[in-house]
């Protein structure tokens, strides 16, 4: 059989090692497209994306269109005869005429069961909502959002510890198995693929920042999960003395001595010692383990008390501080 030309869209690291999975898999890869080199860092110089790095280390074509709108852009796209364009988070909206250019079509990794969350931010939404598990969907793309019919699925279990990175991880290595999987047994799959229920889809909107500040009010558990989603990408904060902290490890004490007195207002520091910071929420209390104040590094507690800073002690309160963040 004549190996598959191969045309390959992606961006950040998550899409990288998905590409570099296709490349160890001595796969026909005939281009790479990835967006535009972005300003990052203080001196905001321009820093090509990690898959953009992995395409030149192994001497493949690379493109970064700045739209794939443009007539100009489909056709270059189109020179190359590709029999299939995998998109791994490549970030560019794909128009009906790039949908059209491959032989086989085009298929997505996308980083949930589907039709569940559905959009940008399906990692960081399935931490908040509490599931229990998530996975990766391999699809054929149309020309909806996350619509298409699904060739194949894996599994992953999503740990009460797992934050966004961790869950990223887990979903990278399902999704470069998955993705081999189905480019092993592309035939049988593409007759074999499921139709998504419509009513089944959540909308996974990308995370707003303000969705980070931490409400004191609510939940230890879903506290918890504002600070596990918001690892690494759009950390959980809070405010003390109009200070904002970065909230970036906790989990919750359900049985607490300290958190006996129902008349504490939420947000009130309880305790301090090596093991975190128990601050009062609406059940029990949240156990801060790791805290970032502005313009500094991050603390684990233990460094935090090291430090002689005073800005957390007991019987202070975290609140809400600027809304707009």
């Amino acid at each position: 059989m004549t190996p598959l030309k191969i045309c390959f869209a992606g961006t950040p690291s998550f899409a990288a090692e998905h590409l570099a999975a296709l490349i160890a898999a001595k796969h026909n890869i005939v281009a790479v497209y990835t967006q535009p080199d972005r300003p990052s860092g203080r001196g905001k110089k321009l820093q090509p994306s990690p898959v953009k790095q992995v395409a030149l280390d192994n001497g493949l074509i690379l493109k970064q269109p700045k739209s794939l709108k443009l007539a100009d852009a489909q056709q270059e796209l189109a020179a190359f005869s590709p029999d299939l364009l995998i998109v791994v988070a490549y970030g560019l909206i794909l128009p009906q005429e790039i949908l059209d250019i491959p032989q086989l079509g085009c298929i997505n990794v996308h980083a949930s069961l589907l039709p569940r969350w559905r959009g940008a931010a399906p990692i960081e939404r399935a931490i908040l909502a509490g599931d229990k598990e998530s996975g990766v969907t391999i699809m054929k793309m149309d020309a909806g959002l996350d619509t298409g019919p699904m060739l194949y699925k894996s599994k992953v279990t999503i740990a009460p510890s797992d934050g966004r990175e961790s869950l990223t991880e887990k979903l990278c290595n399902a999704g470069t198995s998955a993705l081999l999987h189905t480019l092993d047994n592309f035939t049988a799959l593409s007759e074999s693929a499921e139709l998504q229920d419509d009513t089944l889809s959540t909308y996974a909107a990308k995370i707003d920042k303000s969705e980070s500040l931490l409400q004191w009010q609510l939940p230890a558990e879903q506290l918890c999960r504002v600070v596990r989603a918001g690892v690494g990408r759009v950390p959980a904060y809070s405010f003390m003395g109009g200070e904002r902290l970065r909230i970036l490890e906790a989990s919750p004490l359900e049985q607490s001595p300290l958190a006996a007195d129902k008349d504490v207002p939420a947000g009130t520091i309880l305790g301090i010692d090596s093991t975190g910071v128990e601050v009062s929420c609406s059940n029990s209390s949240l156990l801060v383990t790791r805290i970032q104040l502005a313009g500094k590094k991050q603390w684990s507690i233990r460094d935090l008390m090291n430090s002689g800073t005073t800005i957390v002690e007991t019987g202070k309160r975290f609140d809400n501080g600027d809304s707009n963040g």
